[in-house]
Order: C-alpha cells, then structure tokens, then sequence
C-alpha cells in the first residue's frame, strides 16, 4: 500500500469503473499609478478561461474578473516555514468574532498539533470559535486508515470535535476511486468588515511535523517518517496569505466542492458504519448567504488554479474535470528563458520533467534548479522511480544547465522538501497544494495560485524573460528569500540576482558541503547535490508497475497520454 502524503492508489478508473471523459486540449502593498489591468504580463502569463478548460466553474464569470480568468488588486504576502504560517493563523482566528464566517479545506489535520510552541492547538481554536458563534465549516479527505499511516480517524476525531462544539466538518470522498482530496485552504470572513477577510493558501496542512522554522529542527509533534530523518524531522514549507478580491474567488472554490450534490462518501457497510459512529451526514447543510467580496487592497494580479480529475458522477463545477495547475506551468514553461525554480515534494514524472527539458532545449540561456527531499517519507523503489526517469531527462537535455539538489540542517539531519514553489524568470510565481507529479496535474484535489506583481524590479538584470515583461518585485523577493537561507548567504548577495552567477553559486556551495569532512568550520549553506538512490533491475520488475498504477497515475484523456500535453 502506497504511504506518501498524495498517494492513494490503485488503477485509474473512475466512480463507475468507466475510463476518464476528455476535457478539450487547451488552445496552442499598494503602489500609486500601478494600473494591474493594463499590464501586458498578466495576459501574456496567466491562462484564459478558454485555456483553463473548464467551462463548468464559476471562477472565471465574476464580475471583478471581467473575463481574464485572474484576479488583480490583491495583497500577497508569501510565508515560509510552518511556525510562521501557523502563527499568522493563530492572529487571524482569533480576531473572529460571533457572526463572523470560516471556511478550509485539508488532507490531514490533527487536533491536537500546536499552533504555537505553547499552544494552542488548532482543535482549540477551531472549537473555540464554534462555541462562540464563529460559522466554521470546513472539509477534511476521508483518507485511509491511521494504521496504514494514512489519517482517516485523524480526520475523523478533529471533524467531530468542532461539530459536537456548534461547527460542520466533513470527511469529503468525491474523488476519483483512490484519488484524494489534497486542497489546503483558508477564507476568513468578518461580518460588515470586508477589508480584514483573508484567505491562506499553500502546502501546509495542520498536522504534525509542519510547525518549523528557519533554524530546521523540526516540529516536537512528529508524524511517522523514513528514519534516516532521525524521529524529528526538520521540514521546510511554504503558503501565501492573500487579501483582496482574490478572496472571493477561493471562497468560491470551497462553495463548489461544499454545493456538489454527489453523496460525500460512497454507501459501502463499512462506510456507513464509520459515517454513522462520527455521526458524519452525507450532504452537507446549505451555506449562508455569502458576504461581498472584498475591494481591492494590493497591487498583485492572482489566478486560481486547480487540479479535478474527471469522475462519475461528475463534478458541477467541473464536469470533465480541471488540469489548470499542469496548463499553467506548460504555458509558462513556454515562456521561460533565463530561468525556472522549483521547490517540490517529489518531482516524480516524465511528462511533467519533459516540460521543463523542451524549455531548455529551445531556450539556450535557461538554468534550471529544483530542490527535493533527499529521502521520501517513506523510502520504497516504486516511489523512487518516477524522480530517477524525471532527473534523467532534464539531465539528457542540458546537464550543464540543469541541477537538482536537497537540503540539510547544520547538525546534518536531512531537511523535508514539503514546499510546492515555482518561480520562473522572476515574473510569474505560483505557490499551492500540488506537487510536480500526474497525480497532482491530473488526479486529485489541488489547488494553487499565482502571481504576478506589477511593481518592477530595477536591479540587474531587470528583464529575465526577455519579452519586456521585467523582472517583478513579488517574485524575485521570494526566490531571494529562499536563495538566501539554503545557501547561507544574505538577501542582498549581488550573486543571487543573476541567473548564471548564482547557478555557479548553488554548485560551488553544494561541492563545499558535499567534499566537507567535518573537520574545520562547516561550510556554510544547507544544499547537497541530490543524487536518488538507485534502482535496480530486477526490482523495476515489479516496482514500476506500482509506481504508475498507485503513486503516479495518469488522469489525463487517452488520447494525451504518452504525450508532453495536458
């Protein structure tokens, strides 16, 4: 059985047994004077509705959207490690009051993980604010059992808790047959007070071992890892808090999934055994009547992007399913000239790598650089298998101009890659649920945003993209940020900005700490060369076939299939 966080395999088959429909291909902080809806970036970067390829949602009809399929005037602010994502939802929570509504989605939570070293833990909070008049709803996946290291009756008890306080809590199972529900989001509403909604989107969930910080020594509430990651394992995650209209947009997305008609859970005896000792219903209670949306806030331009496979019975709101988190990153792979980084899960498709590997065979000046866990959760050779097929062809493209490398913290204790960040020629970021894998990009539950900020960046280089789309400040800050802490430099490290200079950087500060005998002073930097442990050929034998039917399975229409397409 399949035990990573997004696996929840078996054969691609949907509620019926039946092959998956098609969904059509797609078509071949305030700044005074910014106009967002003049930006030529925003049409050159996002997707189109025509584009998204889901006609069936409500995202792209707003009246503030006008028909671009994004979003501008938000406020977006990128948080970096779980302690501060949990400390900036502690704030907001509890700055709710009676009347005031509160909307998330999860793969995993557990009510007792602390939100702040003291506490409390989310479970307080949660049923805190049910108790006292705060409308909490909230959907959780149904997952597998704790006994198979998935989080079924984690779920379960965290979904009771705040139901039996006055909340609605879910366990939702509307996936494809062994897909999952991998959405993590928060929409925060005051009642009269528009201008403090918020909403959090990102990679965190609100379980055990996401609560770290810079410092990486892990969250002192463990969930069960591959033991090379010593009982407490240091993680690395990223979420973006946003504010602005964008916030009616993702509320949206939660009404779709909390409006679908289709029966949360499928009617098996053991289901209904479980349903009915949580006393879980099967459709959930009506929404009230929503608040409106918030004015514009910010300068940032957002779009949403989701990840629905296609099912039976059918999503309303996406009827052939959604592929728009894989159509973002062909179209901005597309784009992409000087430079692509990514922070991921797993990395673990050909079809996904074969993207990034076109974009270096057209663009000559293109660096690429991807920063993984140096071990899987939970280390099998079927898990291994699709990163060892994915590094091979972007190394076969352009070995000089691609490298990939993990993290460790200064006691040398691996870090966990959880983070789920792209950052291409500084202009277009996005940051979310999904990980660079068909099971992301075609099977479950995602979701994801991205960003663009219409404030330029003036320090050289000052157009990565070439095209006169500029550097961006939002983007360019964040890959900074990142840049700086895994390689124990300083934000304002001049050979950070360029491309070339800091891809020779990144090599130099990973040799020096690879070729470290532990003797003299550590070499400064967390990043090592990754290197996926191998293999063999016997083991592919059985390991590939369970790689492709249960880690990574392919939603996408039979007639994409073995294809570089989505």
């Amino acid at each position: 059985m399949a035990t990573n966080e997004d696996l929840d395999g078996l054969p691609n088959v949907d509620e019926e047994g039946e092959s998956a429909p098609d969904i059509d291909p797609a078509p071949d902080l305030d700044v005074p004077g910014v106009d967002e809806t003049e930006d030529p970036a925003t049409r050159s970067w996002f997707l189109t509705p025509q584009e998204r390829g889901n006609p069936s949602t409500d995202i792209d009809r707003v009246p503030h959207d006008d028909g671009r399929g994004w979003v501008a005037g938000n406020q977006v602010r990128p948080l970096v490690h779980g302690a501060t994502y949990f400390r900036r939802l502690h704030e907001e929570l509890c700055a709710l009051g009676p009347g005031d509504r509160l909307y998330f989605t999860d793969w995993r939570g557990d009510r007792d993980e602390k939100l702040l070293d003291d506490g409390p833990t989310i479970g307080e909070v949660l049923t805190g604010l049910a108790r006292d008049g705060v409308d909490v709803r909230g959907l959780l996946w149904r997952s597998h059992s704790d006994g198979l290291r998935f989080s079924a009756q984690e779920n379960q008890r965290l979904g009771t808790e705040i139901n039996e306080a006055g909340g609605e809590v879910l366990l939702d199972q509307r996936v494809r047959r062994f897909g999952a529900h991998h959405q993590k989001l928060f929409v925060i509403r005051h009642q009269g007070r528009p201008d403090r909604d918020v909403a959090f989107v990102g990679g965190i969930d609100l379980c055990y071992s996401r609560r770290d910080d810079a410092e990486h020594r892990g969250d002192p509430q463990q969930a069960p890892m591959d033991e090379r990651y010593q009982g407490r394992a240091p993680w690395h995650d990223a979420a973006l808090e946003l504010r602005g209209p964008v916030v009616g947009d993702l509320l949206r997305t939660f009404i779709e999934r909390w409006d679908d008609p289709t029966a949360l859970d499928r009617r098996t005896p053991y289901r209904m055994l479980v349903q009915r000792r949580a006393r879980m219903p099967r459709h959930p209670k009506k929404l009230p009547e929503s608040f409106p949306d918030p004015q514009a806030s910010g300068r940032h331009a957002v779009q949403i992007l989701r990840t629905y496979g296609a099912k039976r019975p059918r999503y309303p709101f996406a009827e052939n399913g959604e592929r728009s988190v894989a159509r973002a990153y062909e179209k901005a792979f597309r784009r992409a000239r000087s430079l692509i980084y990514v922070e991921d899960q797993y990395l673990w498709s050909r079809v996904v790598a074969e993207g990034i590997a076109d974009a270096l065979r057209r663009s000559p000046e293109l660096r690429v650089i991807v920063v993984v866990p140096r071990y899987p959760d939970q280390n099998t050779a079927s898990n291994r298998l699709g990163q060892i097929e994915a590094v091979r062809v972007l190394k076969e493209a352009a070995p000089e101009r691609f490298a990939v490398y993990d993290l460790e913290n200064r006691e040398g204790v691996p870090i966990y890659v959880h983070a789920k960040v792209c950052v291409v020629d500084d202009v277009w970021t996005t940051c979310g649920s999904d990980n660079f894998n068909r099971r992301s990009w075609t099977n479950d539950s995602e979701l994801t945003c991205a960003v663009i900020d219409p404030e330029r960046d003036e320090r050289e280089p000052r157009d990565l993209s070439g095209d006169g789309s500029g550097a961006r400040r939002l983007a360019r800050d964040l890959r900074l940020r990142l840049w700086a802490e895994h390689l124990g430099t300083t934000e304002d490290d001049a050979e950070l900005l360029d491309p070339v200079r800091a891809f020779d950087l990144w090599a130099r500060r990973a040799k020096d700490l690879d070729s470290w005998d532990g003797s003299g002073p550590r070499p400064p930097g967390h990043a090592r060369v990754h290197t996926p442990e191998p293999v063999g050929r016997l083991t592919r034998l059985w390991a590939e076939p369970i790689y492709r039917t249960i880690y990574d399975p392919d939603d996408r229409p039979r007639h994409l299939r073995g294809r570089a397409q989505f």
